[in-house]
């Protein structure tokens, strides 16, 4: 054991600073005590690090647990928690060889503390474990060191075991772990609370693996693949490691350790040129031939599965890509299956799910039953038809036509009796008759005049009008081919802004991090629209806001979101239907954002 540590790397300060720290445990251990809620927060965390010829361990130990750890510290801290003098070198085996083990085939390995000291707490995410910038009102002070072991050759097993209590009532300190194996992780955060066993796979640390399978990470599995089902498409999405492909078509990847950006590109090719002929589709009993949509290599973490992108040189054992092909249907199909075809020694279930509106159906894929199927059980389906917003409304008059022809008398009987003295009697009984015969006659004979100083719509059916549009506007991005989005939108779209619309629309429904997916809006709900008639015109320019759901499956994951929008459009009658003519977006805003699914299957 090297003793250079108690000199070298834990001057007088920092043995204060240690002391100081125990002086407070009392009033940190309420505080602890509400964090611990997930492995990443446990008063304790350890990083554990297996390397070509060493294990690496970084411990960051709570104040509450420096007793379970006591027999690492300097003897003035050791003694500041309440225990009789012992030399530190007798201390030291019992913490390595008794307490804190790293062990290969039962015998535990020489440790070597590199580094001590306290430092502020690293915070981190609490689903991936992943540090965040630590939160200035929530700094919380640990002890953090660093232990190295060598390692004898490549050993198939390694044992991990923390301090436990005298009793053996469990472990006597809250320790949350991580394991990497030539940094690829070996299992999320967990927590370490007894002696463990990890198969090591050195060909291929993909595939090491501890006994416990509660210490398995999620993403696990090195295929899986996922069937999407919508109304004018289906998906099917394939998530494989280039490197187990390796065992199927040549990827040139032969005692590579990386695959540079250079070589991704031709590697795409080869991928999709393979996978295009295998693990065909049926779709309401045809079997389509596939067509390419993206293939990307990607990044998963607990949170979500993202694109990587700019491009960048890629560990061959941890490189992953994404390929997504899609089968365009007319409306939504009946029955869909996938043959899975790609099994191997290795590789001998995949991970799979069929997804439509209601959510995913995870399912495992295996040799002996290789066909995922999706049936259509959906019995209110959402239907992605246009909304039938109603024609402009035509101001039309009626004219009291019987009405009008006894107005006309009277009109000539009153002309008359000013010109002329003579049969002014006459005259005026016309006149009296005529009023008589147009107020009587009023309700009778009336004739529909179209009344040409313009087309409007009521202040009651602007929110109907605006929101139809807007819906329809949303709906032409069902489609997936350019031609029929522009086709669709020119329903309620003039002609001068369906470029501009078709740009903007497409920007607010792609997802950047998952290679240009597109959102599908499943809700349009107006929230505020106060509009006002165009000065001189026809139509009425309207201040809407207006919020979009929409969600995408991808990945595995269906990620869905609320978007709020500020806009100000103006609506105008064109060839006899409203139209957007105009359209100002003032703000948007992410409202919220989830990505759901099931746990129990790889994405």
């Amino acid at each position: 054991m090297d003793m250079t540590w108690y000199h070298n790397k834990l001057p007088g300060t920092v043995v204060l600073c240690v002391v100081l720290l125990c002086c407070g445990v009392e009033r940190n251990a309420t505080a602890d005590a509400l964090m611990v809620t997930r492995a990443m927060k446990a008063t304790t965390v350890a990083e554990i690090y297996i390397e070509e010829d060493s294990v690496r361990v970084e411990l960051e130990v709570g104040v509450t647990d420096l007793g379970g750890f006591r027999n690492i510290l300097p003897d003035g801290v050791y003694e500041k928690l309440g225990y009789d003098p012992k030399p530190l070198a007798e201390r030291l085996g019992l913490f390595f060889g008794e307490e804190w083990l790293v062990g290969v085939g039962g015998r535990p390995l020489p440790g070597r503390i590199t580094r001590m000291g306290v430092r502020e707490r690293v915070e981190r995410d609490e689903v991936t474990g992943e540090p965040l910038p630590s939160r200035a009102d929530e700094i919380e002070t640990v002890v953090f060191i660093a232990i190295a072991y060598s390692l004898p050759g490549h050993p198939t097993q390694l044992s991990l075991r923390p301090p436990m209590k005298a009793n053996g009532a469990g472990p006597a300190a809250s320790i949350g772990f991580v394991a990497y194996h030539m940094n690829l992780p070996v299992t999320d955060f967990r927590y370490l609370g007894g002696e463990e066993t990890l198969d090591l796979d050195w060909d291929d640390p993909w595939y090491s693996r501890f006994r416990n399978r509660n210490l398995k990470r999620r993403f696990d599995a090195p295929v899986s693949a996922f069937l999407y089902i919508e109304n004018f498409e289906v998906r099917k999405e394939i998530i494989a490691r280039p490197i187990d492909l390796q065992g199927w078509v040549d990827l040139g990847l032969t005692g590579k350790d990386t695959i540079r950006v250079a070589d991704q590109d031709e590697m795409k090719e080869r991928v999709v040129a393979f996978l295009a002929a295998r693990n065909p589709v049926t779709i309401d009993g045809a079997t389509p031939p596939p067509i390419l949509d993206r293939i990307h290599f990607v990044r998963r973490s607990l949170r979500r599965t993202g694109v990587i992108d700019p491009p960048e040189d890629l560990p061959t054992t941890s490189a992953t890509l994404g390929i997504i092909f899609v089968y365009p249907v007319d409306s939504l199909p009946q029955e869909v299956s996938m043959s899975w075809e790609l099994f191997s020694e290795r590789i001998q279930i995949v991970p799979s799910s069929a997804t439509d509106e209601a959510g995913g159906l995870p399912y495992s894929l295996t040799p002996g039953d290789s066909v995922l199927v999706w049936k259509n059980y959906l019995t209110n389906p959402t239907s992605f038809a246009l909304v039938d917003v109603a024609l402009p409304g035509i101001r039309v008059v009626e004219i009291p036509l019987l009405s009008a022809v006894c107005l006309i008398g009277l009109l000539g009987a009153g002309i008359l009796l000013r010109r002329r003295d003579r049969g002014r009697a006459m005259l005026v009984g016309v006149a009296v008759l005529s009023l008589a015969g147009a107020i009587l006659l009023w309700p009778f004979a009336k004739v529909p005049l179209p009344f040409t100083g313009g087309r409007a719509v009521a202040d009651s059916e602007v929110e109907r009008v605006v929101g139809g549009l807007l819906t329809n506007v949303y709906r032409a991005f069902d489609f997936r081919d350019e031609s029929t989005i522009y086709d669709t939108l020119a329903h309620s779209v003039s002609g001068d802004l369906l470029t501009e619309i078709y740009l903007e629309t497409r920007r607010q429904l792609e997802l950047r991090n998952q290679g240009g997916a597109l959102v599908k809006v499943k809700d349009v709900v107006m929230q505020t629209v106060e509009a006002e008639p165009i000065g001189g015109g026809d139509g009425f320019v309207a201040r809407c806001t207006w919020n979009v759901t929409g969600s995408v499956g991808h990945w595995g994951h269906i990620h869905t979101r609320i978007n709020r929008y500020d806009a100000t459009l103006t609506v105008q009658p064109v060839d006899g239907v409203w139209k957007i003519t105009a359209l100002e977006l003032i703000e948007e805003e992410r409202v919220t954002w989830m990505d759901t699914d099931d746990r129990d299957f790889q994405s």
